[in-house]
């Protein structure tokens, strides 16, 4: 998972700053789940409330970019360029994005206070189970409608450009 966070930086980094932003907050959140991982492999039942804490924060604040920040700009983009492929793809896309969602909010609210956390810590592993394939698929999906719009409506590379008159 963070492999594919780096390439999707790598990839369309640069194309806007919001979407650059974002794919960081992308990556810091999937250290802190890998942190959060680790510490559940050695015990789960010993995990420190604040690295729960730690993750989900990221965890709600990218989520909310993508649904309040990024979702709405990429959709504004693609009716600049009236592109209504990109449009219905979007709503596919968005349609099929809130199944993580719904998940994120459940997770945050299981493990929402010292309580609920120490009851529940021995669900910890399945829930970072769940996570990972949500949040994997959550990702492909969001990596294919940045793709497809930045593929859409990029300038063509200087080798397909139309050739210049020259005097």
């Amino acid at each position: 998972m963070l492999e594919d966070c780096k390439t999707a930086q790598e990839r369309w980094g640069g194309v806007h700053r919001l979407i650059d932003h974002w794919l960081e907050e992308r990556h810091e959140m999937l250290v802190a789940f890998m942190d959060l991982y680790e510490a559940c492999e050695i015990d789960c039942e010993a995990v420190p409330k604040e690295r729960i804490d730690r993750f989900n924060e990221l965890l709600m604040d990218y989520i909310s970019a993508g649904h309040f920040e990024i979702y709405p700009q990429l959709r504004e983009e693609a009716k600049a360029f009236d592109d209504r492929e990109a449009l219905a793809v979007a709503e596919k896309l968005l349609s099929r994005l809130e199944r993580s969602t719904e998940m994120a909010l459940e997770f945050e609210n299981e493990f929402s206070t010292p309580v609920r956390c120490q009851h529940f810590a021995s669900r910890l592993p399945a829930w970072l189970t769940r996570l990972q394939k949500g949040m994997t698929e959550r990702f492909a999906l969001e990596d294919e409608f940045i793709e497809r719009l930045h593929a859409s409506h990029s300038p063509p590379p200087a080798s397909e450009a139309a050739p210049q008159a020259t005097l």
